[in-house]
């Protein structure tokens, strides 16, 4: 009996001690199956205690009465499985007739206390059938990407979502984004994984970055194009409005309209043509949009060229293979002209911590308006906590993980092999060094030689 009390009291010192220091590592070891054990436990009273069951229905009654027994009592949704994850649980319900999803997704916070669970959320799978999350601690805390993710073309993980899944940027579905953040808000960090991610895959990467190429330049050996200044931009900018005018014109010449070929095969973008005709898409990072709008001169030709430029590859970019990815502290119609009307073509908003309301309004108030109150709560020592969200009203609170730009920089020298040239774009391809010896140390710089 002594030595079993003895390996009660080092079992539960050594959860405790993982709970407190690795809480990944407590859920994976103990949390799972306690979990488990207590949401089946307390499920039936959980229920009828959050308003999540229905009365008998008149035949079960009736039925009762013939046999002349007990009144039968409210029944909550059924199980139809219980399935852990490396996060926390996901509980699939079948509703009852009666039911909405609706009424489960107002129950969430009670079902979080109820359940000792850190974190609930739902969602509607199909008629009549709920997907309940619940995360076992705070997966926000420190980010873990997991090891395998789901890759396809032009799309890319880039954060963690606080329901334990992984969230992507999917260009392919949301083909323009914004990304809001104030200053030391975690934006950077977002940008580099967005970089880091496609890095590895057949995508031309075009950057503008206005501010001397501090953010851009040291990963340029992944890039096509870069900008560091208006005026080159400006150029830049016009020169991918030629070459999606030229990617038009390809797809025209082999769109196969005639009577044999099925609807499903008639090319309407890059991807509808063959492998070997089909151009390399291009993403296009702009780093502050403030930068490229803002101008000292009422009328600033320059200005405006920039601003028409980035609409037309905003409204026509996507079935040429062109994206955007604009980013930015503030996109709002003091920016001048134009301005707003790109904001209407850009679909997919993450906004990181920002200074005031009218930024968050900036990003959601015309898609998502419960997530401007998300975004202004955001806490300044959360570093790269945002709230992402699109044109459907639906948002979601994520987190990158931490990726210095040593990092970045290594990914992007390991795939520089795989960097397009593009005959359009080679004026402003960006004159990059050679890789330093093993001798030199990546602290020093090399002495320049005549």
């Amino acid at each position: 009996m002594t030595w079993f009390m003895a390996a009660v009291v080092v079992v539960v010192a050594a959860a405790g001690l993982l709970r407190w220091r690795r809480p990944a590592w407590y859920w994976l070891t103990f949390g799972v199956a306690l979990a488990a054990l207590r949401v089946l436990v307390r499920y039936g009273s959980v229920m009828e205690a959050c308003g999540l069951t229905v009365p008998p229905s008149r035949w079960r009654l009736v039925l009762a009465r013939m046999a002349n027994r007990p009144v039968p009592e409210s029944r909550p949704p059924r199980i139809l499985h219980l399935r852990p994850t490396r996060t926390g649980l996901v509980l699939r319900l079948k509703l009852r007739p009666g039911q909405d999803a609706f009424d489960v997704a107002a129950a969430t916070d009670r079902l979080r206390h109820s359940f000792s669970m850190y974190g609930v959320t739902s969602r509607e799978v199909r008629s009549g059938v709920v997907e309940v999350r619940m995360t076992g601690y705070d997966v926000l805390r420190r980010v873990q990407m997991p090891a395998k993710t789901d890759r396809a073309p032009m799309r890319v993980p880039v954060a963690l979502r606080e329901d334990g899944s992984v969230h992507y940027r999917d260009y392919r579905a949301v083909p323009h984004g914004l990304t809001l953040g104030a200053t030391e808000s975690g934006k950077s960090v977002y940008q580099r994984n967005l970089v880091a991610g496609l890095a590895a895959q057949h995508v031309a990467l075009v950057g503008i970055d206005c501010k001397q190429g501090v953010e851009l330049f040291p990963l340029a050996r992944r890039f096509s194009a870069l900008a560091d200044n208006p005026d080159t931009a400006a150029e830049l900018l016009e020169a991918l409005v030629a070459h999606m005018q030229e990617v038009y014109q390809l797809i025209r010449a082999e769109q196969r309209i005639s009577v044999a070929v099925p609807d499903a095969e008639i090319a309407a973008d890059i991807w509808d043509l063959r492998e070997d005709l089909r151009p390399v898409p291009i993403v296009v990072l702009v780093d502050e949009v403030a930068e490229l709008a803002l101008s000292t001169k009422k009328n600033d030709p320059r200005r405006d060229r920039i601003v028409t430029a980035l609409v037309r590859l905003a409204q026509l970019g996507r079935a040429a293979g062109i994206y955007l990815e604009i980013c930015g502290q503030r996109f709002g119609s003091e920016l001048g002209d134009g301005i707003t009307m790109l904001r209407a073509q850009l679909t997919g908003r993450t906004a990181h911590r920002v200074n005031d309301e009218t930024s968050a309004k900036m990003a959601f108030g015309d898609i998502a308006p419960d997530a401007v109150l998300a975004a202004i709560q955001i806490p300044a020592e959360m570093r790269g906590v945002a709230i992402a969200g699109d044109s459907t009203g639906g948002w979601h609170r994520i987190r990158a993980p931490h990726t210095s730009l040593r990092q970045a920089v290594n990914l992007c020298n390991k795939h520089a092999d795989r960097t397009p040239d593009l005959p359009a774009l080679a004026p402003y391809r960006p004159a990059a060094a050679a890789l330093p010896s093993a001798r030199v140390p990546l602290s020093k710089t090399a002495p320049a030689t005549a």
